[in-house]
């Protein structure tokens, strides 16, 4: 029996196909460079339970990541479902803080890239500068650097940051994003991801920028339900299950 047949039949199946939509988001992320080797992460709820959920096993490169190796824990970090690999510690502590606080956040991506990091250092953060920057600053906080997230003490100050909202710059450090789905939550960090590289790319010019005004800034959430036709990120993921298929469809095992 392979371990693909080995998990299938261990789970339900809406737990694989959220481990089949959790592999493909992971497939996605080494696809558009955001991936760190094997330093970032994200997991997602396990469909009927609030403290069970999956995410990678530590050590396998993104381009890696099958449906059935995928890890189930708890809050507490202990294994739920057997396992060979082990966890990454500094993932489980940001994970499970904001999947115990936020019951809405059924999935929790984050990343280290290059943009991502260097718009986390800059004093004003994420500028209203482009379109699609602004459909991030909408739901955008923000939440001091305090070293490697090792530290359970720093979970209540990561919540509270975070808030109610869907995109959080960690200082220092990274973005993160939640989503009420996987896809969702993809979508937001494409999004928060793309509105980085732009800000780093118009700084370069050293030219002053032009910022977009204030009222249109708070208008922005009613016009991504308007752009999205109210799919939000199921809009754009079957497009992307059908590009991750074409090249590789070893992350449905």
């Amino acid at each position: 029996m392979n371990d693909k047949q080995s998990v299938r039949q261990q789970v339900s199946e809406a737990e694989w196909q959220v481990r089949v939509d959790l592999a493909a988001c992971y497939r996605a992320i080494a696809l558009y460079g955001w991936d760190d080797l094997v330093f970032t992460h994200v997991s997602a709820r396990v469909p009927g339970s609030e403290n069970h959920f999956l995410i990678n096993a530590y050590g396998l490169l993104f381009e890696e990541i099958t449906a059935s190796s995928l890890i189930k824990v708890n809050l507490q970090g202990e294994k739920v479902l057997a396992s060979p690999y082990e966890i990454n510690p500094a993932g489980f502590v940001i994970h499970s803080a904001i999947h115990e606080a936020r019951h809405d956040a059924a999935c929790v991506l984050h990343t280290h890239t290059r943009a991502g990091v260097a718009v986390s250092a800059q004093a004003d953060g994420l500028l209203p500068i482009s379109q699609v920057s602004l459909f991030g600053y909408a739901t955008l906080a923000y939440h001091n650097y305090e070293g490697v997230a090792l530290n359970d003490e720093e979970k209540p100050r990561l919540v509270a940051d975070l808030g109610e909202n869907n995109a959080l710059i960690l200082r220092n450090h990274g973005l993160l994003t939640t989503g009420p789905s996987i896809a969702d939550a993809f979508l937001m960090m494409y999004v928060l991801e793309t509105a980085c590289q732009i800000q780093v790319m118009a700084q370069s010019s050293g030219r002053e920028l032009i910022q977009v005004p204030e009222p249109i800034v708070r208008g922005i959430t009613a016009q991504a339900e308007q752009v999205t036709k109210g799919l939000g990120g199921a809009l754009v993921w079957p497009g992307l299950l059908r590009k991750l298929d074409r090249r590789d469809p070893s992350y449905r095992d």
